[in-house]
């Protein structure tokens, strides 16, 4: 397993880490190889019922490795197949994760560094952190899935400044357009962080997947449409241990114990 992605489960979250501190966690061919097999890996794994992505050292993600791209252009390779080889498959990874995913976004996320930051179901960013789209500067479009959830995020007038502008955002400016969930101090970062995914991973795991893929289809599907697939959700939600067990911890006035299943 590669060291630029590490990957640690404790109490029910697993946690990645984005590990080239050196270069800002900027994404290479090895590293986004790495970066896909570790999100796969936390998909599977039943004792991760929450998930933390985040950086090491003072970056989340400046996005590709511009180096490494420079020496592809140079070859005459262009974009070598990184988009549908390797951005595609992460992000729908992420956002596809039948559990939660908190971004811990702990400084620069820059690019596909910020797309993998809203990919996430929740953000938690540093007090530090700023964000940047990125591409126009380097005369790119958005790729990584930032042309669908930026917009959804920030609406299509605002997606759309911030993308052809590519001015950097600081935290607090992320928070009141709703780029991120929470700002705290960098020194209460990773605390806030593991806070929110533990809460998450003693939650209703299966409620919480079907709350994902409720939303996902709502987002291109018409009123009719999503009244049918929340039915099918709901009927599965409804067979799970979790909503029996809470149910009866409701009628005895108790606080529900979930199991994730």
């Amino acid at each position: 397993m590669s060291e630029t992605v590490l990957y640690d489960v404790t109490d029910g979250v697993g946690t990645i880490t984005l590990n080239r501190p050196d270069a800002m966690n900027s994404l290479t061919v090895e590293m986004k190889g790495a970066l896909l097999e570790t999100v796969q890996r936390a998909a599977a794994d039943a004792s991760a019922r929450a998930v933390i992505l985040t950086g090491a050292g003072r970056a989340f993600c400046a996005g590709q490795d511009l180096r490494e791209h420079a020496d592809n252009l140079a070859a005459g390779r262009g974009l070598d197949g990184t988009v549908t080889e390797h951005y595609n498959p992460i992000v729908l990874a992420i956002a596809g994760m039948a559990k939660p995913v908190v971004a811990a976004v702990n400084g620069v996320a820059a690019g596909a560094g910020a797309s993998l930051a809203f990919a996430c179901d929740l953000a938690v960013a540093s007090d530090k952190s700023r964000f940047a789209t990125a591409f126009t500067g380097i005369g790119l479009a958005p790729d990584s899935g930032m042309s669908w959830t930026l917009q959804r995020l920030v609406g299509r007038s605002k997606a759309a400044e911030l993308l052809l502008l590519g001015e950097p955002l600081k935290a607090p400016e992320a928070l009141e357009l709703g780029l991120v969930n929470r700002v705290v101090p960098a020194d209460e970062l990773a605390p806030a962080a593991v806070e929110l995914a533990r809460r998450l991973a003693a939650g209703p795991t299966v409620a919480y997947a079907a709350v994902k893929q409720a939303l996902d289809h709502a987002a291109t599907h018409d009123l009719a449409s999503a009244l049918e697939r929340e039915a099918v959700l709901q009927d599965e939600c409804a067979a799970t241990s979790d909503h029996q067990n809470a149910t009866e911890a409701f009628l005895k006035k108790q606080q529900p114990a979930f199991e994730g299943r």
